[in-house]
């Protein structure tokens, strides 16, 4: 069971619903300059589990009178400026509409632009790393778990980091260790090896919980469409998917693969399920109302391990990367009428209140 704590007051209320308006954008994505300094998190909350100076030494030289010499020598490793080493990358993530993706290091995290590509933002912690950076679309609330060799959280704790304060305002914490965290506006969904824990986003309740077999890469998939939330996941045997629609008080397994699962991918809407397993070779698409099977597709004939899967904006395509160094993009040729049918009867979740179920402390999207 998880423990909570979490910032004794929320600022106040201010979301967008409306992700086509252009409200100014507010600090969090603001584009870097040579005037910018990261900031460490002075005020990030404690750890209650247990668990203008660049710093550079420069030997005094600043205060020595300099002396020309007439042969002059000079060692260059006594002058040189130590550089900072390379970083090492923990995690890689889109944001929900794709237009950004977050990078974790061994020394904090950075937001990249999609379109044009830049990055557009960095955190930078001298304590340790982070390997598990989730975005809400373009606003200042992000999930972060420590990770690497020095993990700047506990790696068994999901932390609530708002930007706008530069420090976290709520943390979920664990027995055992982190592997995914989904965020909706409405939900926090935190993946661990054998069960996944579904909460509100406004007050960090538990709503939900569901047991899976064993899930190392920490899959699992939700819908972004206001109102009513579809949740995949690994299902309690190899090679089945269970589908969670909450709006309809419903849960589907679908029998994708005889091998393990190796990644899937769902739509925006929750209409489409993209399933591929351990041998690499077919991807399949599955209808999440009923389970149907609306589409094959072959990758190749040699065993390969997909990375990803991805589905475009208007679901014509569907994208695959493997270890093979290549990217399939496939046509889908799938009929929609009874997904959408499914999808008209679907009632808001039981909880639901509209955009009035968002947590107080959002300040708004980006451009």
């Amino acid at each position: 069971m998880a423990a909570i704590s979490e910032h004794p007051s929320w600022p106040d209320p201010n979301p967008n619903p409306n992700p086509n308006s252009a409200p100014d954008p507010p600090s969090f994505l603001s584009p870097l300059d040579d005037e910018h300094r990261p900031q460490s998190p002075e005020q990030s909350v404690q750890d209650d589990g247990g668990d203008g100076d660049d710093g550079t030494d420069r030997g005094g030289l600043d205060n020595q009178p300099f002396i020309e010499s007439p042969n002059p020598s000079p060692n260059p490793s006594l002058y040189a400026v130590p550089t900072p080493s390379a970083l090492t990358l923990l995690h890689l993530s889109f944001n929900q509409d794709h237009g950004c993706f977050a990078a974790g290091t061994d020394r904090g995290f950075r937001i990249y632009n999609c379109d044009p590509f830049r990055e557009i933002f960095r955190r930078d912690f001298d304590e340790g790393g982070i390997g598990v950076v989730e975005m809400l679309f373009r606003c200042n609330i992000l999930a972060l778990v420590g990770g690497g060799s020095r993990p700047h959280y506990p790696p068994s704790k999901v932390m609530i980091w708002d930007d706008h304060q530069s420090r976290c305002i709520g943390e979920l914490s664990f027995r055992s260790e982190v592997r995914a965290v989904r965020l909706r506006r409405d939900r926090i969904i935190v993946v661990l090896d054998h069960k996944i824990f579904v909460y509100n986003f406004a007050d960090l309740k538990l709503v939900h919980q569901i047991e899976t077999v064993p899930n190392p890469k920490g899959l699992c998939a939700v819908s972004q469409q206001q109102g009513s939330l579809v949740l995949v996941c690994p299902g309690g045997q190899k090679g089945q998917v269970r589908v969670e629609h909450y709006g309809a008080r419903k849960t589907k397994f679908i029998m994708a693969h005889d091998s393990r699962i190796a990644c899937f991918a769902l739509s925006q809407d929750g209409q489409l399920i993209a399933t591929a397993s351990t041998k690499g070779t077919l991807i399949r698409v599955f209808s999440t109302a009923d389970g149907t099977l609306l589409q094959e597709v072959r990758r190749g004939a040699d065993r390969a391990e997909i990375h990803s899967l991805a589905f475009s904006a208007n679901m014509q395509w569907l994208v695959v990367s493997s270890d093979k160094g290549t990217v399939h993009v496939f046509s889908l040729k799938v009929n929609l009428g009874s997904t959408g049918s499914e999808k008209a009867r679907s009632s808001p979740e039981p909880n639901s209140q509209g955009v009035h179920s968002i947590p107080s402390f959002f300040k708004g999207e980006h451009y």
